[in-house]
């Protein structure tokens, strides 16, 4: 059994002592906006009830101006005190401890009565801040201190002032954002003394018997960002000013270097936060791309931190710390840092929840409750869809039988992981293993379900998922032709010379394949952080290498075509789509929209743009246009039921696949 000394240790605050080394760290879920509290209160008890030391909610701003988005939770009134003593109670009753957040958005909030240092409109948002003189100055520090005053009378256990990722307080650290002239601009004396006045005064106002954790951004990613100096600085006036714990920031979030998604190394920020231990009295925690056991514990063996930070991984699997210690880590749901139901659903104003896990912001209404009727229920098909509907209708108490063509399960997700940046995966692949391994379920493989095999279940759920589409071009069976099927499966070889047709996720994670070339920069931190051009803020402020990014040039010359008018890549996910055409872009790939396809030929693929024609040059064409569903049982028994692409083929979308199947079997 894997034991995890250092994570699983407590850690002593002086007033109060933690657990173990876990934090749950701040994700905005939009839960609060909802007015629900039962259901905000429940979505952190059941972390709670996961053995994590110490939860901190989502940012609360405090007060209208400051608030990310116009009517951005916080606490205003005494009925919002109220409201949050139930998330305050809830979580205490199952023995877990909660901080609060306090967020000011300064010039990243969403709406006209934004405030900043200086009247400097953010890249991110469409809004010129106004720029706050003395008394807006004293009115922003006295309403983040009523904040934590409130959260104090609500029940907390603490508050975290967000001091990181490009928000009001790191705006005013630096010099790109404040070009103030008075006490609080200027030098970095002036520049930090916002920040430092705001800790010192929370402190003065909660008492010593209260957490006061610091968001501190130890590398800004953007230029004219903080040296390590100022850093390290703003640290020892911090610690000084009050604060009992100090969390790592990352980039901010205007900044082009990826910093969360799932192609950036795991655990590939601890370095920064290493930099800072020893060198404060006070416990320092690491964040980002940490989602394992195993990891979290090698890197406070190591001395990167004195606790770490995991965030989505509580969103993929609320029992990551009880699974941890109970010798079931390999049954921890593996965030992917997909991005597409958590952050992705934050910035289109959904509730945020979890590919992996479609409960996570929903579990007051999605439960895998016993059934007091068992059925017996055959799956076909071990895709997403399918293995997480033959998962929980196990775990409710079914009879399952899965039946899976291939030698293997997965379906199309062991087409995506096999792509460079999307090695988590691998994870998930395993996961469904173990899962399956651990259930009751009888599992078929290499057998292709018919009408008859299926005579006798009650019910009968089909996740046979998609086919490619037919996009009939002219020329399309000359050899040199492919489907992405072809080189993903069955390794089909590819020329020098490359026009991808189709520029959706399955046409830019072809090109991103087809232009890679040595080890993959996921699992090469250095090699990531040159292609990147990330270095360390002791060397460049900022942590922006001064040549720049430098990228491995691509094996092929790869064209991307797509109908479309526009630029390719504008409906990939939205928080992630820029890290994939920025990765392209630097290889050298061309991105072309607005082409009708005429015809192929043996010199490649023959397009017309604006009434023109023209060849685009090929040694291979490979065709990334499209799915539809396999319905050819579905279409034979009415009867059943039909999810993922077999329902609806859109893309490779593994996060509608799982909650359709997880929400078809908690209702069976």
């Amino acid at each position: 059994m894997p034991s995890y000394p250092h994570l699983l240790a407590p850690l002593d605050l002086g007033h109060t002592v933690l657990k173990n080394r876990v934090l749950m760290g701040s994700m905005h879920t939009g839960l609060e906006e909802r007015g629900d509290w039962n259901r905000v209160a429940e979505y952190y008890a059941e972390r709670a009830r996961g053995g994590v030391a110490l939860i901190v909610t989502g940012g609360m701003a405090p007060n209208a101006e400051g608030g990310v988005f116009p009517g951005a939770a916080g606490l205003y009134t005494p009925q919002d005190i109220a409201n949050h003593r139930q998330v305050t109670d809830r979580v205490h009753a199952e023995g877990g401890k909660i901080a609060m957040q306090i967020l000011h958005a300064g010039r990243y909030a969403y709406g006209p009565d934004c405030v900043a240092p200086s009247a400097i409109k953010s890249p991110i948002s469409p809004f010129k801040p106004r720029p706050l003189d003395e008394a807006g100055i004293e009115k922003q520090i006295a309403d983040i201190v009523l904040a934590a005053a409130r959260a104090q009378q609500a029940g907390y256990d603490g508050v975290e002032v967000m001091g990181s990722e490009g928000y009001f307080l790191n705006q005013f650290l630096c010099a790109a954002t404040n070009h103030r002239r008075d006490r609080w601009g200027g030098d970095y004396a002036n520049r930090m003394r916002l920040p430092v006045e705001v800790v010192k005064r929370v402190r003065e106002t909660v008492g010593p018997d209260f957490i006061v954790i610091y968001r501190i951004s130890l590398i800004d990613l953007v230029p004219g960002g903080q040296s390590f100096d100022e850093v390290l600085r703003l640290a020892h006036a911090i610690e000084a000013a009050g604060a009992s714990i100090l969390n790592t920031g990352i980039g901010w979030h205007e900044a082009r270097v990826p910093t969360i998604a799932t192609s950036v190394p795991r655990g590939g920020w601890a370095w920064v936060t290493r930099k800072l231990m020893g060198k404060v009295g006070i416990p320092v925690i690491t964040s980002n791309r940490i989602n394992t056991p195993e990891l979290a514990e090698d890197l406070l063996a190591k001395g990167a931190a004195d606790m770490v930070s995991l965030a989505r991984p509580f969103l993929a699997d609320p029992e990551f710390v009880t699974k941890a210690a109970s010798g079931r880590a390999r049954e921890i749901a593996p965030c992917i840092a997909c991005n597409q139901a958590c952050l992705d659903h934050t910035f289109q104003g959904k509730i945020s929840s979890c590919l992996v896990n479609p409960r996570a912001g929903h579990e007051t209404e999605l439960n895998y409750t016993p059934t007091d009727t068992p059925k017996r229920i055959a799956v076909v098909g071990a895709g997403p869809a399918g293995l997480m509907a033959a998962l929980v209708a196990d775990q409710r108490g079914h009879d399952v039988t899965l039946y899976e063509a291939d030698a293997r399960i997965g379906g199309q997700l062991n087409m995506a992981r096999i792509i460079p940046g999307k090695e988590e995966f691998h994870g998930l692949v395993e996961w469904f293993s173990t899962m399956l391994g651990a259930s009751r379920i009888t599992l078929h493989l290499t057998t292709r379900a018919t009408p008859d095999m299926l005579l006798g279940y009650d019910d009968v759920i089909i996740a046979t998922g998609v086919i490619p589409r037919d996009p009939a071009i002219d020329g399309q069976t000359a050899p040199h032709v492919l489907r992405y099927t072809d080189v993903l499966r069955n390794a089909a070889p590819v020329g020098a010379r490359v026009v991808v047709v189709g520029a959706g996720g399955i046409g830019f994670d072809m090109a991103e394949y087809l232009a890679h070339q040595g080890p993959s920069a996921t699992l090469d931190l250095p090699l990531w952080q040159r292609e990147w051009g990330v270095t360390d803020p002791a060397l460049a402020p900022g942590g922006l290498a001064p040549n720049g990014p430098q990228p491995t040039p691509s094996a092929r010359a790869i064209t991307l075509v797509q109908r479309k008018p526009g630029r390719p890549g504008k409906g990939l996910g939205k928080t992630t789509g820029w890290i994939h055409r920025a990765s392209l872009a630097a290889k050298g790939v061309t991105m072309l929209g607005g082409m009708t396809y005429k015809r192929i030929s043996a010199e490649g693929l023959v397009v017309e743009r604006d009434g023109a024609e023209q060849t685009l040059p090929a040694d291979t064409i490979v065709l990334c246009t499209g799915q539809d569903p396999l319905r050819d049982l579905a279409d034979v028994l009415p009867q059943a039921h039909v999810i993922g692409g077999a329902d609806v083929a859109a893309e490779l979308d593994a996060k509608r696949a799982i909650d359709q199947g997880a929400r078809l079997a908690a209702s069976l």
